[in-house]
């Protein structure tokens, strides 16, 4: 069983983090200017802009 890597609005952020909102298919569908929120773990994920993004966490660099 492996760790979710997109999440919806309303769903709980596993750990603490920035997130960053993805198009559905995010490999081929970039999204200009995402936003970006950052979450301590247990907060709940904001509205995206669209009802078809998600949220992903941002590589941590």
């Amino acid at each position: 069983m492996g760790e979710w890597t997109e999440f919806r609005p309303g769903d709980h952020a596993p750990n603490d983090g920035t997130y960053i909102e993805i198009g559905e298919a995010s490999f081929h569908m970039g999204v200009n200017d995402p936003q970006k929120v950052h979450l301590k773990k247990g907060e709940r994920f904001p509205m995206t802009s669209n009802k078809d993004r998600k949220w992903k966490r941002m590589n941590h660099r």
